[in-house]
């Protein structure tokens, strides 16, 4: 099953930032999974964030009011992987 991740957030330049480290990411884990941007309120409401950029891999919030580091959102995935 692929992996899904979402960045949700009103389209701002750090979501844009973490749109970009998680495409990074994902190249160097030499992986691919679909990244779906949500920028609906009522959608993000719903994961329980009170700041965005978030990240959501396959349902779970693994970091929200920040811009993630490449390197942390491979550790991330990783994580997640094994």
């Amino acid at each position: 099953m692929q992996m899904i991740i979402k960045i949700l957030g009103p389209g701002c330049k750090n979501c844009a930032s973490l749109t970009e480290n998680t495409k990074e990411a994902l190249s160097e884990l030499n992986m691919e999974a679909e990244i779906v941007k949500i920028t609906d309120y009522e959608q993000m409401a719903a994961y329980g964030i009170m700041s965005t950029p978030a990240l959501v891999i396959d349902e779970k919030v693994v970091s929200s009011g920040k811009v993630l580091k490449t390197k942390e959102i491979i550790k991330m995935i990783e994580r997640l992987v094994q």
